[in-house]
């Protein structure tokens, strides 16, 4: 393995300025409640409106909505909602008999009340309101809160738009860590949220990971990263195209290129400097490219995936031969694209794949937002009197061997109940009181 760019930058951690700030605005926040979220929004956005959409503010924006906008993400919500459905099918209800007189079961209950932010700030997410809120919509989610930043007067149109097609309750025109707190704490008349989802800055991301625990989250959000594998019969332009596409969500984006072939690395690193700078936000890219793009060279295929998994990048596109290859051997990454034509911007938009996924190495243990993960994954028991012969006597045993003497005496008064007359190998105690009551 070789670098043929390396990044300038490391990993990027808390910084501890933002995240005493924000520890500061949720502690204002759940002490004051509505009031410090008023002067917050006037401080921080110039906001003095009501935070909650109204039904005739909501038709206003929707009026201004291009109708080819309207159809675009029609489309997309038909993607993610066939995709989500195709999902929760998966999932299943099942109960089975272990031991005679033993039954063990699940049951899929969806979570009760998900708060979806949808990021505002440098680019309209529109499509971002969609993966949260119809995949919550299709899970079986019943209570649907979202909060986007307002850009001047209101959210984006788009936005907006999004929200209601994709079957949200109610809409906060709010951002930040004040969103956040809101829809975690219950403000301006809704309930406190079961969960929160969706990307956001480094305050939103943070404001998120504290308040894990209280709610629910989707996953640990960073800045979003984007990987290729790719061959020596690659398209060096279809590469460096996809990266720049990448490298725009922000200057601290990382992107990652794997090859086996150093004259296409090179040709790549020509290309994007040459492709960037005709872009009308090149600074940007060509931050993130200086600071955060990487290029590895790799001896052969094997070599590839074993860097690959060591990034575990969010997105992950492979434009190599043989991709079923590919798909059966990579373990960590958000999401996969097998081929030149499953660009990441397709999954982002309007493939009906989920954009809400790992950052910061998560790909290494979860996945990226989908129906599961609104929908809590319940067991259940029903064991009969005959069936404790064996389960209360085994249930004895192991918890005096972990000297929970207390679990010992719920399963010994079972036998001594039901079996009254049996003689056992092992010491069976039992309350006194109990015994005395029952009789």
């Amino acid at each position: 393995m070789e670098y043929l760019k390396r990044s300038s930058s490391t990993r990027v951690e808390d910084d501890p300025q933002i995240a005493s700030r924000v520890q500061e605005m949720l502690r204002t926040i759940r002490h004051e409640g509505e009031p410090a979220i008023k002067r917050y929004a006037r401080e921080l956005d110039g906001w003095e409106d009501e935070f909650v959409l109204s039904d005739a503010k909501k038709k206003m924006l929707i009026d201004q909505v291009p109708e080819q906008t309207k159809s675009d993400l029609q489309f997309s919500l038909k993607q993610i909602n066939r995709f989500a459905e195709a999902q929760r099918a998966s999932l299943t209800e099942f109960e089975i008999q272990t031991e005679p007189g033993v039954v063990l079961g699940q049951r899929l209950v969806p979570i009760q009340t998900v708060g979806c932010y949808v990021p505002g700030g440098r680019y309209a997410h529109a499509a971002s309101a969609l993966m949260s809120i119809a995949t919550a919509r299709v899970a079986g989610v019943s209570e649907i809160i979202a909060c986007s930043p307002p850009r001047g007067s209101s959210i984006h149109p788009a936005v907006a738009y999004a929200m209601d097609l994709a079957g949200v309750n109610v809409i906060l025109e709010m951002g930040g860590v004040q969103a956040i707190a809101s829809m975690a704490f219950g403000l301006f008349g809704n309930p406190p949220v079961d969960m929160l989802v969706g990307p956001g800055n480094s305050y939103v991301a943070l404001a998120k990971k504290m308040l894990f625990g209280e709610v629910g989250i989707d996953v640990v959000a960073g800045p979003t990263e984007s990987a290729i594998i790719a061959d020596s019969n690659a398209d060096p332009t279809s590469i460096a195209i996809d990266l720049i596409s990448q490298a725009e969500h922000g200057p601290d984006s990382p992107v990652w290129l794997i090859v086996d072939d150093r004259k296409l690395g090179n040709q790549v690193m020509k290309l994007v400097k040459h492709i960037a700078s005709g872009m009308p936000n090149a600074e940007m890219i060509d931050h993130a490219w200086q600071h955060h793009a990487e290029i590895v060279l790799c001896s052969d295929r094997s070599e590839m995936v074993e860097i690959s998994d060591h990034y575990a990048p969010e997105h992950l596109q492979i434009l190599a031969a043989d991709l079923d290859w590919w798909r059966e051997n990579l373990a960590n990454y958000g999401s996969l694209f097998l081929g030149e034509g499953s660009t990441v911007t397709h999954g982002d938009k309007c493939s009906g794949t989920n954009h809400i996924l790992p950052t910061l190495k998560g790909a290494r243990y979860t996945g990226g937002l989908n129906v599961q993960k609104f929908i809590k994954v319940l067991t259940w028991q029903k064991i009969d009197e005959q069936a404790n012969r064996l389960m209360s006597a085994t249930g004895s045993r192991i918890s005096r061997a972990e000297g929970m003497e207390g679990h010992a005496r719920a399963c010994d008064w079972r036998l001594r109940k039901y079996f009254p007359d049996e003689e056992w190998s092992f010491t069976v105690r039992a309350t006194d009181e109990l015994e005395n009551q029952q009789k």
